[in-house]
């Protein structure tokens, strides 16, 4: 998964926790800021290289935007081992506005750090019918319930309501809105009892009413460093589970929001910097268990998974995505020392198989690809970096590597296999199999046995040009050797490093047997010029259009497998790039959100258009239907930033102006935004 990290996308206009900034207007720039800039920033803006905006647009941004983005954003890497005053100066000389010390501005509608707003006396009967969460509960849960990531521990993000179902999903209205602090986030709701439960900016945990989205409490943390983008919560007992922007995970009371207990995730060895860490996935519950991923991107020593005690938050097991010296896989780095080594990032909730006893995770790549370009001399070594781009099974009790597969060995392409690992029975080669299956970057869907992670087969949704075959047997991918980076080369990587697919999850029908994915069609050009991402020469980047975009004029599209048939099934085209989860219900709707922006329903047997609703701001989070009181309802989150919504946004404005549309600035405030059935009129816009 891509750090996002030589560009500003549209930074959210949230300031530092505890910051020490406020602006003054004045045309002189801070002494040290031109200097600074033309040594960090400038090679990446003047002029833009991929995904980075103008200098002329930086001017337009508010200082906090720019020291925001320097300190916790996507210009950390610019911004490492700048003192705040430096940050401040080059915010300063970019915008031509002062920087002052004195306090920092408000957060708008954000409560103070280390707070609880508690329930109201109504609130407080409300959620004093909630239900502790059960194990029961979470391996089979209440269909009106939502109660993890995925929403059951296979992954498959399916609702089994069916009251909208495709006859009158035309008659979806806006139910209601309840506002969020703008900022970095990509929440997913969760939903049980009547009570909805979400983690947005700034490190802040709401319950809501579900049915008209009134605040039952709020509880903000005070974290130690400015708000992360993170994905989710998660739920078990009379808890809820909450990953922080300062790498701890906290535990608070479901029915009042006061915190229980706080446990700060230590680094590993050869680590220092826990500003090389986030956490940005959801904790999987499983037994007593508290399980979390975590990302490492440019750490020595990668990224790693932890399993913490439910009733303390004490450490109990950790598992590292990267090989110790000594431990099987430590010589498929090229010979690389353990402080050289870095990615295999997890970035993903996990899945659980209570049959087998298996977690399951995906870790990332390695941006580092230099030393792993060509394959050392020493036979006694290879280059394919694990446990990078792989599943991983582990055993949830002690951490233990039960099996793991890699999808594609020495990615050097960022085009990583990170996301949900869902898992399905059917029938393979003429038998029941438990099958856990996973699909990366490039939209090509793996299928393993969950038991052994023998390869079983694979489907290409046809939107890449990287790998040219695929073995049947091993599943093994060969390289196109045009598409290896050189720096005497450019050329065309379809898609681009953002993925044909990031991580919005897919969402899986046992009813059709169809896999639903939301895609994007985009590509980069990789040459020696461009943005630096990778250190591999020839890896720079820069954007550049499909072909099939270029030819229809689309650049989303929902594709449907069969995976029975291990083959394509339906898809149906989208004109802009898709941001949100697919979700699939058993009321034959397939409902889907994209930057346009809109949300859509289809049919889950056709792909025909069933419904859509204007949106005015762009969604970006799972999509989760529940239901209270026997209505059903249909859920997104709109106008939070974060680094795939942004780069879809501002690609696809580029990509509109240059056919001559025009763009409209979108207004909308970040939100909660629900639908129901209305009077079966039909109704089509949540404006």
């Amino acid at each position: 998964m891509s750090l996002r990290n030589v560009a500003i996308s549209s930074f959210a206009a949230a300031v530092l926790a505890g910051g020490a900034f406020s602006v003054s207007h004045s045309q002189q720039a801070a002494p040290s800021g031109a200097a600074i800039f033309d040594a960090r920033c400038k090679a990446c803006h003047e002029p833009p290289i991929a995904r980075a905006p103008t200098r002329e647009q930086l001017r337009s941004l508010a200082n906090e935007t720019i020291v925001e983005a320097l300190t916790s954003g996507v210009m950390q890497p610019q911004g490492s081992g700048m003192t705040p005053a430096e940050r401040g100066a080059v915010a300063a000389f970019i915008t031509g506005q002062a920087v002052a010390a004195g306090p920092a501005p408000a957060r708008g509608a954000g409560p103070a750090a280390t707070s609880v707003e508690p329930a109201t006396p109504a609130a407080t009967t409300l959620l004093a019918r909630v239900r502790g969460v059960t194990n029961a509960m979470l391996h089979a849960p209440a269909p009106g319930d939502w109660l993890q990531w995925g929403r059951t521990y296979d992954g498959q993000n399916f609702s089994p309501l069916r009251a909208i179902n495709r006859d009158n999903v035309k008659s979806l209205v806006p139910a209601w809105r309840a506002p969020l602090v703008a900022g970095p986030s990509m929440p997913s709701p969760i939903v049980h009892d009547g009570v909805m439960f979400l983690q947005t900016n700034p490190d802040m945990v709401l319950a809501l009413d579900a049915t008209n989205g009134t605040l039952l409490w709020r509880h903000a943390y005070a974290s130690s460093v400015p708000s992360s983008q993170k994905m989710g919560l998660s739920l078990s007992g009379n808890r809820v589970f909450v990953p922080t922007s300062d790498l701890h995970v906290i535990a608070l009371d479901a029915r009042t929001g006061a915190q229980v207990w706080d446990h700060q995730i230590a680094l590993s060895p050869p680590a220092t910097n826990r500003a090389d860490f986030q956490l940005r996935s959801a904790p999987l519950i499983v037994g007593d268990k508290v399980i979390q991923g975590v990302t490492g991107s440019g750490a020595p020593g990668g990224g790693y998974i932890v399993g913490l005690d439910m009733a303390t938050g004490r450490e109990l097991w950790r598992f590292h995505t990267i090989p110790r010296p000594g431990e099987p896989g430590d010589n498929s780095w090229n010979g690389l020392s353990l402080d050289k080594r870095s990615g295999a990032s997890v970035w993903d909730q996990g899945t659980y198989d209570k049959d087998l006893n298996l977690v399951f995770f995906g870790a990332g790549q390695t941006y580092d690809t230099g030393p792993l370009t060509h394959r050392s001399t020493d036979t006694s070594v290879n280059n394919d970096s694990l446990y990078t781009d792989s599943t991983l099974a582990l055993n949830p009790e002690t951490g233990r590597l039960v099996w793991h597969y890699q999808h594609l060995a020495n990615d050097q392409w960022d085009l990583d296999w990170v996301f949900e690992r869902q898992l399905v029975t059917m029938n393979v080669a003429g038998r029941s199999r438990k099958v856990v299956m996973t699909m990366g970057k490039m939209a090509i869907l793996d299928a393993l046995d969950a038991r052994t992670g023998a390869y079983l087969f694979s489907i290409d949704a046809g939107t890449q040009n990287v790998i040219t075959s695929i073995d049947p047997r091993t599943g093994a991918k060969a390289i196109d050797p045009s598409k290896v980076p050189d720096p005497n080369r450019p050329t065309l990587i379809c898609p681009h490093v953002s993925g044909a697919r990031a991580w919005p999850a897919t969402s899986y029908s046992a009813g059709t047997g169809l896999l639903y994915v939301p895609i994007t069609e985009w590509c980069s050009t990789y040459s020696a010029a461009g943005s630096k991402l990778m250190s591999a020469p020839g890896s720079g980047l820069s954007n550049a259009d499909h072909p099939d975009a270029v030819k229809d004029g689309k650049m989303g599209r929902v594709q449907a497998m069969d995976l029975a048939g291990h083959r394509l099934g339906w898809n149906t085209d989208i004109a802009a790039p898709m941001s949100t989860s697919v979700l699939a219900t058993a009321g034959g709707v397939v409902f889907a959100g994209d930057v346009f922006p809109e949300l859509v329903a289809l049919d889950d047997r056709t792909g025909a258009q069933l419904w859509r609703a204007s949106l005015d701001a762009n969604p970006s989070s799972n999509i989760v239907s529940y239901s209270v009181g026997g209505v059903q309802y249909v859920a997104v989150v709109v106008g939070m930033t974060n680094n795939d919504v942004n780069d879809l946004s501002r690609r696809y404005q580029a990509f509109r102006r240059g056919r001559g549309e025009t763009v409209d600035r979108l207004t909308g405030a970040p939100s909660v935004v629900v639908f129901k059935l209305g009077d079966q009129t039909g109704g089509n816009s949540a404006r």
